[in-house]
């Protein structure tokens, strides 16, 4: 089973998701995570721990803050896990990107309210990864057009993974889908 962890403010229903979900049917699953890093985190793990459990393998591919998480549970579980534009400080990276007043940001795929403070930048730290374990377990996709994030820092953080760095692009990751035979490819490896 594919689990597909989506970005800060988005949704298990954003044009990316939904992308997946059609080439990968129903070998993926895109769950709508929790905005609380730490609910987040424990919804991901009783997931991919009932999976497990029943003996199913699991893989993530992670977007953004979700390729964030992915990093940190594909670390501590030893899956496979696709990494798309990665965040990989997002305690900085949320901080310093801040547009949002009164710690209330607005949510890309529905555009409802939800608070993010900084006590939940700061949860983050948990899940951050300071050693990668089996760098072979990663497949990391980059575009330097991103407006987001510093491709750079993840390219530097990611480089013993298999490490594709595509020219232009944005941080939604321009034509994604031409990645999914390579994907699957890498995910049923």
């Amino acid at each position: 089973m594919i689990i597909y962890l989506h970005g800060f403010a988005s949704a298990g229903f954003g044009a990316k998701a939904q992308k997946f979900l059609e080439y990968f049917e129903e070998e993926i699953i895109t769950p709508t995570l929790p905005t609380i890093p730490n609910l987040a985190i424990a919804t991901l793990e009783q997931l991919i721990e009932a999976f497990l459990n029943r003996d199913i393998k699991v893989s993530l591919i992670g977007s953004s803050l979700g390729g964030y998480y992915a990093l940190y549970l594909a670390n501590k579980y030893d899956l496979k896990a696709v990494l798309i534009n990665p965040a990989v400080n997002p305690c900085i990276t949320l901080d310093e990107n801040r547009e949002y007043e009164d710690d209330f940001v607005i949510n890309y795929y529905d555009r409802s309210r939800f608070e993010f403070n900084q006590s939940h930048i700061n949860s983050l730290k948990n899940y951050e990864v300071g050693f990668i374990k089996k760098p072979e377990n990663f497949l990391t996709l980059l575009q330097e057009g991103d407006e987001v994030l510093d491709y750079e820092e993840a390219a530097s953080k990611l480089e013993e993974t298999n490490l594709h760095i595509e020219e232009g692009g944005n941080h939604s990751f321009v034509a994604i889908e031409k990645y999914f035979r390579k994907v699957d490819t890498f995910l049923n490896s």
